[in-house]
């Protein structure tokens, strides 16, 4: 392995940490709580990760990485607004939020050396593989649309027990996906949040059975 793969797989990293510790905080809050809860501070280690995550994905040259981060980036900043704290961030940092996706896009439509072609002809992803990561990305990502049409629904930040089945889901796919690309990042991330995520559904379907627990 090079030292710029290796530099490439630390940005991974520091993004799963990024992810693992969104999901720690989360799991434990929901514990105290006894049923899942969406504290501000998943939602900025999400906004935060998936930025570094976003970045992993274009150097790696990987489709499925890009497309799922593009799906979910602003129903992080729309779960701040909704939990009325994305005001309280630095200005810098909120412009600099909008910013990024912004210029990734135009990075990713560009001529330059990793731009959308160059992903989407990556040799090294047969294209089987290609369609079931991506496929597993959409999955993944999806749960996010789900918790964000039930966020609006309630006029809140929550997480509903579907949003747990489907990170199953997706997760798995994903997992799969990692041991035929030999993606360290990834298989390591979505091993550890399957633990949350089931933990996480006991508890969302312990609190429908017992209400006032």
């Amino acid at each position: 392995m090079t030292a710029s793969h290796l530099w490439i797989f630390a940005v991974g990293f520091t993004a799963q940490i990024l992810f693992a510790a969104r999901m720690l905080v989360q799991w434990f809050h929901s514990e105290k709580a006894g049923k899942p809860i969406s504290p501000v501070v998943f939602w900025q280690l999400s906004l935060l990760g998936g930025i570094l995550f976003f970045v992993y994905g274009i150097l790696r040259k990987d489709f499925a990485i890009v497309l799922g981060q593009l799906i979910v980036y602003f129903i992080y900043i729309r779960n701040l607004h909704l939990q009325q704290r994305w005001m309280t961030v630095s200005a810098p940092f909120r412009w600099a939020a909008y910013l990024v996706p912004v210029l990734s896009v135009a990075y990713l439509v560009s001529s330059a050396p990793g731009n959308l072609r160059d992903i989407l002809g990556n040799v090294e992803i047969p294209l089987w593989l290609k369609v079931w990561g991506s496929v597993g990305q959409v999955v993944f990502t999806f749960r996010f649309v789900m918790q964000w049409i039930d966020s609006e629904s309630r006029k809140e930040s929550v997480f509903s027990n579907g949003f747990w089945v489907v990170s199953l889901v997706g997760s798995t796919m994903i997992l799969v996906y990692s041991v035929f690309r030999r993606d360290p990042v990834l298989f390591f991330g979505q091993a550890g949040g399957a633990v949350a995520y089931s933990r996480n559904l006991v508890l969302g379907l312990r609190a429908r059975r017992h209400p006032a627990a």
